[in-house]
């Protein structure tokens, strides 16, 4: 029998010229786009034009573009092997995606749409005080840093498996033509070259779905595998905390982890900003939530397509597949290898994904400089001239950034983890802030800072210490049933270490990470609130209305208000827009 090397080499050798033609002609559509809205597109050439694409962007491509910049790479490739190794019961989140939906288009949605702000950390001046607002770019921005060259690391990784191509060759490539469209065009670009990114994404998935069922004789075939071996199952209804997918941290964990991420980020408001009205962002919302919804049940289900192929030779026990990332490239080279330009195809799905999480992290991060970073702090109004080239040296300085951090997480593999958990670290924190804000206007500015302080030391505790506690081996996932009794090339068996008994590790290391964002989120409001309680409660009436989710509006007494709200003094600021007397009568009437 042939050994593992013979193996991978005959997979590398099935990337053919009409894969890379496929791949190319991926990256060429992309810089084609950044071209025309950048040169030839007659419109203003505005900082709202760059950022927010005036304001009047239509709302099916925001929507894609949404879907798009929500799954990146790492959930492209990842989620199929969760489910290949864990079985369905990740994909119970659809229910807390549904339900997120629900409260960000109640409480979180209306409040940014009618402030008409393009960084949200706007609002938390508005709020709160400038200590806020740096408080929440500092962590964004800290976690784009992080973030950013793992969404690039890990498509390049599955393009090194397909094609033999080196890492550090490939990320810069796509790197430079990421920063030139996104300078280029601005959000108009980076929206219609996720419209191109989201069908290639899904235009993959399908084509992968269907070949590889043909391949292994129709779809009763896999599901019948995946029940036989209880990958297919019922939700847990245990409310253990440290079960590591339950119902409960799916649906409730999921809402918080949702929220974060599409209610009060950066990244994703800015397209709600883009679109005209409130209904139009409601209707986006929707659009996208069903877009993600039907992704991660495509992506399930190629998860139990990969067991029912290999599932008597798994590829990541024989080390086939030398990293867990790669189970998906590796699938998809024996399904569609033999298929000139498919594999190609999935390829750039995969590039797409990434492509459209970069382009969105970029964008968001000029509007953050800008904004928060630079205008406050500036004597003078600024000229367009000065706001172009800052927002397009953001962008070229994070890609700079980006590029050279794949090599530290390539270099330093627990690097990895480590930056995977400061997601949960800064956003459940922010979370809370953002929800002081907009529901509890009692709660002042200094006890929030404290509870959002106090959130992200916690979190920090308890995230470092659970990814430690798993790459020692302290912490293990049980796996559904693997087998390797009838594989067709030889290979070794590693030696598996020796593990410390999971007992002897702190009980709160060991809460399922889908309860991180909830567990940094409630910290913050608890301190917030605790401190509220000690030093008293703040009058709600000096809160503006526009400040406060509607629902909240009308348990505020009008009548108590200030009628006038200071301006915003500083030129480089948005002015929330003041509360006078007859605003306050329409308000009344209205609610």
């Amino acid at each position: 029998m042939p050994d593992i090397s013979d193996v991978l080499e005959l997979q590398l050798q099935r990337f053919s010229w009409s894969d890379y033609t496929c791949f190319v002609m991926m990256l060429l559509v992309c810089i084609v786009i950044g071209i025309y809205f950048g040169f030839f597109e007659k419109k203003p050439n505005t900082e709202d034009e760059y950022l927010v694409g005036g304001r009047n962007m239509p709302i099916v491509p925001v929507a894609f573009s949404l879907v798009a910049s929500f799954i990146s790479g790492i959930t492209f490739v990842g989620l199929p092997t969760e489910v290949y190794s864990f079985g369905i019961q990740y994909l119970y989140i659809s229910g807390g995606v549904l339900l997120m939906g629900f409260f960000m288009s109640t409480f979180y949605l209306p409040v940014f749409h009618e402030l008409n702000i393009t960084s949200t950390y706007e609002y938390l001046e508005a709020r709160f005080d400038r200590r806020l607002r740096m408080f929440g770019a500092v962590m964004f921005t800290i976690m784009n840093v992080a973030y950013l060259p793992i969404v690039v690391y890990v498509p390049a990784l599955a393009f090194n498996q397909v094609t033999g191509v080196n890492i550090h060759t490939i990320t810069p490539i796509v790197c430079i033509i990421c920063v030139f469209y996104t300078c280029a065009g601005g959000l108009k670009a980076v929206v219609w070259t996720d419209v191109i990114q989201t069908v290639s994404m899904f235009g993959a998935l399908i084509i992968v779905a269907v070949k590889g069922t043909l391949n292994v004789g129709g779809s009763n075939i896999v599901f019948s595998e995946a029940w036989n071996t209880g990958r297919i199952e019922a939700p847990i209804l245990d409310i253990d905390p440290t079960i590591r997918h339950s119902l409960w941290s799916q649906v409730v964990g999921g809402i918080l982890y949702w929220l974060q991420a599409n209610a009060v980020s950066q990244n994703m408001i800015q397209r709600y900003l883009a679109l005209p009205t409130l209904r139009a962002g409601r209707i986006a919302l929707y659009i996208f939530i069903s877009g993600v919804i039907t992704l991660m049940l495509l992506c399930s289900y190629i998860g139990l397509l990969i067991y029912a192929t290999y599932k008597d030779c798994d590829p990541l026990t024989t080390k086939l597949a030398s990293a867990r990332d790669q189970l998906l490239p590796l699938f998809v080279m024996d399904t569609l290898g033999g298929v000139h330009g498919l594999t190609g195809l999935f390829v750039a799905g995969v590039f797409s994904a990434a492509l459209s999480s970069l382009s969105t992290c970029l964008n968001s991060m000029s509007a953050i400089v800008l904004e928060d970073f630079v205008k406050p702090f500036v004597k003078k109004p600024l000229s367009n001239t000065a706001i172009n080239w800052i927002m397009r040296m953001v962008v070229v300085v994070m890609g700079t950034i980006c590029v050279a951090l794949v090599v530290v997480v390539q270099k330093m593999g627990t690097v990895l983890q480590l930056t995977m958990s400061l997601e949960a670290i800064t956003n459940g924190p922010l979370l809370g802030i953002f929800t002081i804000g907009i529901l509890l206007p009692w709660i002042n500015a200094t006890n929030t800072l404290i509870g959002g302080i106090c959130g992200v030391i916690a979190m920090s505790w308890v995230s470092l210490n659970a990814q430690w506690a798993i790459a020692s081996g302290a912490i293990r996932f049980e796996h559904k049933q693997m087998s390797i009794s009838n594989c067709s090339y030889d290979f070794e068996l590693a030696v598996d270490p020796v593990f410390i008994d999971e007992p002897e590790t702190f009980a709160l290391y060991r809460i399922s990470y889908m309860w991180y964002t909830a567990f940094g989120c409630l910290t913050t409001m608890m301190v917030a609130g605790l401190g509220t309680f000690i030093t008293g409660a703040s009058d709600s009436t000096l809160v503006d209305l526009k400040l406060l989710a509607p629902c909240i509006r009308k348990y505020i007494r009008v009548d108590d208000r200030v009628r006038k709200l200071p301006k915003k003094s500083h030129p480089n600021r948005n002015v929330i827009p003041e509360v006078d007397e007859e605003s306050i009568g329409d308000k009344e009437s209205a609610l």
